[in-house]
């Protein structure tokens, strides 16, 4: 599964919350495990990521225990089967990908530029 534009602005988001300490992530073992997030979690936390509480809690919960753990899982499920050995190739593979990604972006970003200001 891919993540959005949105869902990268709200890690951003979250990266800095969690650096000032206003936000921490924890391991709830409720009969099943899942990551939530704890500490203030009130008005600066809506208006922090423009979206009610509830809305946070739902793309974290998607991003987290969702995409991030099935991502886990294939990795676990795909290395049972074939062994560590392909990891690093894979690795050098994805960061490839993501420098490919950002060069296009910042390309389109330029070219975007250059139209406005004809």
């Amino acid at each position: 599964m891919k993540l959005t534009v949105k869902d990268r602005d709200f890690l951003k988001q979250l990266r800095a919350l969690l650096d000032t300490k206003d936000l921490s992530i924890d391991l709830k073992n409720d009969g099943l495990k899942r990551l939530v997030l704890r500490q203030n979690y009130g008005n600066k936390i809506e208006s922090a990521f423009g979206m009610t509480r509830q809305g946070v809690r739902w793309r974290f919960n998607r991003l987290f225990n969702e995409i991030y753990i099935a991502a886990y899982e294939s990795l676990f499920w795909i290395e049972s089967q074939f062994g560590t050995d392909l990891r690093q190739m894979a690795l050098e593979i994805a960061k490839e990908r993501v420098a490919m990604r950002q060069k296009a972006q910042k390309m389109g970003n330029f070219k975007l530029c250059r139209r406005e200001k004809r």
